[in-house]
């Protein structure tokens, strides 16, 4: 199963609501043979832009990503249900990148050494140094600044 990544935009309710919203939308993506993998909030915010849904005009709202394993087949009817709910105000679902979710490896060895003989320390201040500018020359002839600063 492919994971995908669901961002929602609540409307502005108090959490018991906002509880049973989620809940809501959880229970759809288990019925349909889906794995929550992780739930996200952003917390609530003002919008862009002012956004009418169903009928009401939307100024804040609530932020969240939730991500999945689903079947592909399964999507188009999550997205179809979401777009029923009166308490969601936008809804999209993306496919998430399998080059993200890669193993990382990761030695103690390298870790435990002191920051300056570690590579990537070694490569900022390399590029650091590369990038390293001089400063300003006053260009009067004089040894000092003339002007007061």
């Amino acid at each position: 199963m492919p994971t995908y990544e669901l961002s929602l935009i609540l409307r502005q309710m108090p959490r018991p609501e906002l509880i049973s919203v989620l809940k809501r939308t959880a229970t759809a993506i288990f019925d349909k043979g889906g794995v929550i993998r992780k739930l996200d909030n952003l917390g609530t915010k003002p919008l862009p832009f002012k956004t009418s849904v169903h009928g009401l005009v939307h100024r804040t709202g609530s932020y969240f990503v939730v991500k999945f394993d689903t079947p592909p087949a399964t999507v188009e009817d999550l997205e179809e249900e979401y777009g029923r709910d009166v308490d969601i105000i936008r809804k999209r679902i993306y496919k998430a990148d399998a080059a993200l979710h890669e193993p990382v490896s990761c030695t103690l060895h390298e870790e435990m050494l002191p920051p300056a003989y570690r590579k990537d320390v070694q490569k900022m201040l390399a590029t650091a140094a590369r990038n390293k500018k001089k400063g300003f020359q006053y260009n009067t002839g004089l040894d000092y600044y003339p002007f007061q600063k």
